[in-house]
């Protein structure tokens, strides 16, 4: 799967989030020949009957995607902005996605090196590709120039939903996948939000993600093969 193919399966993973009929009914059981399973981590976990994780021992990490919500910028300066200086630009969403992504792909390349996973950057037999989404993504108060002082007080620092998807590297098989939205920065009172407190807020929901990713492969590394 090209990047593009997986950035459509990202998108299609907001459906399992979203508030729609059919999630109301329930999740789909499969998902592209995965099966889902139970997990107290992340909120949809999908994997490959019989699928062997043991042999894997290193990763080959893609970049991480940054995608905000459809319509995010449009609502966000027409319902907080009050003059064009504080408008954000299609430069600062760039920007955004650039920089989101790069300390995200940090994050997760960290994470995996800690955790007894070398990463590495060529194919292999013990060698899976773990590719990275952060889709859905909200922020209360980014990075902006404005005329004069201005506060935001939330309750929270934005949101965003991970998709995660494991490949053997050589094949390009398809493993498991798994999708969970969370709050950054969730607070049980308001407090003043700005462009510093909401990065560290987002850098630790990732950080949190990228260490249950990696304790999710140490465990089917010790339950392989998948019951089917």
């Amino acid at each position: 799967m090209d990047r593009r193919r997986f950035a459509i399966a990202a998108l299609t993973a907001l459906a399992l989030g979203g508030a729609t009929a059919a999630v109301a009914a329930g999740p789909p059981a499969e998902w592209d020949g995965l099966t889902r399973v139970r997990s107290s981590k992340l909120r949809y976990v999908y994997l490959l009957p019989g699928a062997d994780f043991r042999p894997y021992t290193k990763v080959m990490l893609d970049p991480t995607e940054i995608a905000f919500r459809r319509n995010w910028q449009r609502d966000f300066n027409s319902r907080t902005i009050r003059g064009l200086s504080g408008r954000i630009t299609d430069a600062d969403i760039e920007q955004m996605v650039s920089d989101g992504g790069k300390a995200a792909s940090d994050i997760f390349s960290q994470a995996f090196s800690a955790g007894g996973f070398p990463v590495v950057t060529e194919p292999g037999d013990d060698v899976l590709r773990v590719r990275t989404a952060v889709v859905n993504l909200t922020v209360t108060s980014p990075d902006r120039m404005t005329a004069g002082r201005s506060r935001t007080y939330s309750g929270e620092a934005g949101t965003a939903t991970l998709v995660i998807e494991a490949r053997d590297s050589v094949s390009g098989a398809l493993l498991g996948r798994a999708v969970d939205s969370q709050v950054a920065g969730d607070s049980s009172i308001f407090l003043n939000r700005t462009a510093m407190s909401n990065r560290a807020d987002f850098r630790a929901l990732a950080q949190r993600w990228a260490r249950t990713a990696v304790s999710g492969l140490q465990q089917l590394k010790a339950s392989s093969p998948v019951s089917g």
